[in-house]
């Protein structure tokens, strides 16, 4: 499985939206390089409040570009980084893979998928109604994430759009991907 990287996103202060840049360095460990999202620990605001000294699963945010496809047609405009992904892929079905599937980007980095990101009531704040677009419900009722996934960096590097993607999955039995 194959996928290309086509925008990369990162800021250095809280906002909900990211501006894109020409590339991002990743780091072992961290995160993406000066993103407020670095860290060992939690970053995001609501997990500090619960529990500062968790570890961060959610150093790198990944979406799929075909997402924005799909909200367009129900009539909203979303760009890279609007939701706030560091990533912005396109060619490969980033909600279907198993926890622990490990990603080549570009030459040197690899991040390791930890699960879905739970969108919340921001998005409808920066568009209202979107996020009915971004959570909905499977044939059989089941809740339906699709605002990304989260990863941690295993191994760092620069990444820039145009960088392919190479998926290595973990060893079965693979496990669904949940919320974190």
């Amino acid at each position: 499985m194959r996928g290309t990287v086509t925008a990369v996103s990162s800021n250095g202060e809280y906002s909900f939206t990211k501006p894109t840049r020409e590339s991002i360095t990743l780091l072992a460990g961290l995160g993406v390089e000066g993103d407020v999202h670095e860290g060992t620990t939690v970053k995001h605001r609501s997990r500090v409040a619960q529990d500062p000294t968790r570890p961060n699963l959610r150093q790198v945010h990944l979406i799929h570009e075909e997402l924005f496809e799909e909200v367009a047609r129900a009539g909203f405009e979303v760009r890279p980084g609007d939701l706030g992904e560091n990533i912005t892929t396109r060619g490969l079905d980033l909600l279907g893979l198993p926890t622990g599937t490990l990603l080549h980007i570009g030459a040197e980095a690899v991040v390791e998928v930890t699960g879905l990101r739970n969108p919340c009531v921001q998005i409808d704040a920066f568009q209202e109604g979107l996020l009915k677009q971004v959570v909905g419900r499977d044939e059989d009722g089941n809740l339906v994430r699709k605002a990304g996934i989260m990863s941690v960096v295993r191994r760092g590097g620069v990444v820039r759009p145009g960088d392919t993607i190479t998926v290595k999955l973990p060893a079965e039995p693979h496990r669904p991907l949940e919320r974190v």
